[in-house]
């Protein structure tokens, strides 16, 4: 309950004018409402009566009547409607309020803090955890105004008749009992539930993110029962929330009702008795049956509260997370190529050792092709160049500024990466290649010329502004990874790392790229993660990685002799191309040979 109302406490700071307006066209609500028993008892005794009991009424008092029942029902609905809207003014700004929040804190996040969470959770915690965080925000206005409606019906009871009101107010002890009770038993499973709602949104992400590996393994029935399971888990965890609320809320009902019924029997004794009016009867059992509308509205808001605390906790489970990265005031000017340092790098995921003692320089200018086995730590190191992560110990520096005193933004200014895996929005080709930056279309073409995209954007239905569909769904794999070589080269940056960039290009097309970097007189020291020999033999020097440490590094010519497992790993590559020319030529002599015997 603490933590509750703590909850509600936040949301009624940060939205001080809305709640103050919702709750004051709830109190205007709730003050009609028991101005409407005063108006149904005056006309009960002034209007009613008198008309059974000498069959006329006054002209004067039938009016005074109905314009006294209109007017409160009038201010009545205001009071509604007012309540209604600033109600939903503030649930959904404090949603969207939390929403923003998550989001700019998973922007703000290092990388390696996103792989140890699952996307489907993160997804679960901008969405159902903020919504959930904020739902009792819809009734809590209302709960709070008709707060008023209580007090008033409360004392206006005791006035009327002190003794009705007495047996009308046994009936709070054992609501309050059973709200304790319904907290209790409703909580953990709230919990549970909303726990299931990642898992299920975390599995269905998997699935449709991997749908191709899905599809061709022949893993559909195997995903399917796999999100089955979650699903009738949350299914089952739902159902067991329901079966509470389904429980509690009835008796939360039927108390107030026993309760008028309670009034009623003794109001009928003392009627009877000649103790009270039947106007005083009427009265009082009236204002009674406005209190069950308070109490059912407190337990609205109580109801909601289990679900609340644990949307909130988990929404600032985020908001609260540690390992941000921290920003000095350093900058990276000048349009000359950088020169990269990188000093005694270490890096680990976890217990496991990536990157161990890594040391090299470039000089601005050169082309260096980082070359390794499977695992050797390439990529790695390729996103601590980029500060996506940053080393455990050690440095990168760029132009002699570690790379953590840069101001925000500015690395990225200065350095672009080509990733491995390719990732297009479903925008046009222009949008994919300036992603909001303010370039013109002379610079975009530049850059996809010297990415040997030119050609197949012309030939796009709509050039630039075709759309390319979710991921660059229209587009081969090579296609995108030029587009999103094109994408990094329109920023004109003084690093450009190419982690395995250009895997789904064809040789020649890559040969033409590579060359293209190197006499398009451009100001960029150029890092490239490769396997190909054509591609390595371009670099100026190379830098042979084994188990996370620097084995080695210089020219290619002079690496594939000096150094055994360099020489291994390149020729591997080429002696597999070469033998699959083999095999399509032998194939080839051989159709030619049954040509000429048939």
């Amino acid at each position: 309950m603490r933590q509750g109302l703590r909850v509600l406490g936040v949301a009624i700071r940060a939205e001080k004018a809305i709640f103050a307006a919702a709750v004051l066209s709830s109190a205007v609500y709730g003050l009609t409402t028991v101005a409407s028993a005063w108006a149904l008892g005056w006309a009960a005794e002034n209007v009613v009566l008198p008309a059974f009991a000498r069959g006329a009424v006054a002209t004067g008092t039938l009016a005074l009547g109905t314009l006294l029942i209109l007017g409160v029902s009038l201010l009545k609905a205001l009071g509604v409607a007012g309540r209604r809207y600033f109600a939903g003014v503030m649930q959904y700004r404090m949603q969207a309020h939390s929403r923003r929040e998550v989001t700019r804190q998973y922007l703000r996040l290092p990388l390696a803090w996103h792989h140890r969470h699952p996307t489907g959770q993160l997804l679960s915690n901008a969405s159902a955890d903020a919504e959930a965080a904020w739902a009792p925000l819809a009734p809590l206005p209302m709960a709070v105004g008709v707060v008023v409606m209580l007090i008033t019906a409360a004392v206006a009871m005791v006035i009327t008749d002190p003794f009705l009101a007495l047996i009308g107010f046994l009936i709070f002890p054992a609501i309050a009992l059973l709200n304790l009770v319904y907290q209790r038993r409703l909580s953990p499973l709230a919990t549970r539930a909303q726990q299931l709602r990642a898992e299920v949104s975390e599995i269905a992400h998997e699935s449709f993110d991997g749908a191709l590996v899905v599809k061709t393994l022949g893993r559909e029935d195997e995903e399917t029962a796999r999100f089955r399971d979650r699903a009738h888990a949350l299914r089952d965890a739902n159902v067991a929330v329901g079966r509470v609320r389904g429980l509690f809320d009835p008796m939360l009902e039927a108390l107030p009702t026993l309760g008028v019924l309670a009034v009623l029997l003794v109001g009928a004794v003392r009627l009877e008795s000649g103790a009270i009016t039947s106007g005083v009867l009427i009265q009082v059992a009236y204002l009674f049956t406005l209190l069950a509308f308070p109490i059912r509205a407190l337990g609205w808001v109580l109801a909601e509260l289990p679900r609340s605390v644990v949307g909130y906790e988990r929404v600032r489970a985020v908001l609260g997370a540690t390992g941000s990265m921290e920003y000095g005031a350093a900058t990276l000017p000048g349009p000359a190529p950088a020169r990269l340092e990188v000093r005694d790098l270490d890096y680990a995921y976890g217990d496991s050792p990536v990157l161990r003692g890594v040391n090299f320089e470039i000089e601005p200018g050169r082309t260096v092709a980082l070359v390794g086995p499977t695992g050797s730590g390439k990529s790695t190191l390729v996103q601590t160049l980029v500060r996506l992560v940053d080393p455990a110990r050690g440095a990168v520096l760029v132009d002699g500024v570690d790379l953590r005193e840069v101001v925000r933004g500015g690395v990225s200014d200065a350095v672009a990466l080509v990733p491995q895996q390719t990732f297009l929005f479903d925008d046009t080709a222009r949008g994919n290649v300036t992603l909001g930056r303010d370039v013109g279309d002379e610079e975009v073409w530049a850059a996809l010329r010297l990415a040997q995209a030119d050609g197949f954007v012309s030939a796009l239905p709509s050039g630039l502004d075709t759309r390319l569909g979710e991921r660059g769904t229209t587009l081969s794999g090579g296609q995108r990874q030029r587009l999103a070589l094109a994408r990094a080269l329109v920023r004109d940056p003084r690093l450009l790392i190419l982690d395995d960039a250009t895997s789904s290009v064809d040789p020649q097309v890559e040969a033409k790229i590579l060359y293209g970097l190197r006499d398009a007189g451009r100001a960029s020291t150029v890092v490239v993660v490769a396997y190909r020999m054509a591609t390595i033999s371009l670099a100026d020097e190379v830098v042979y990685l084994e188990h996370g440490r620097m084995v080695d590094r210089g020219p290619h010519d002079v690496l594939i002799v000096r150094c055994e497992g360099y020489r291994n790993l390149v020729t591997a590559y080429e002696r597999e191309e070469a033998e699959r020319e083999a095999i399509e030529a032998g194939a080839l002599v051989a159709d030619e040979e049954e040509e000429v015997n048939a």
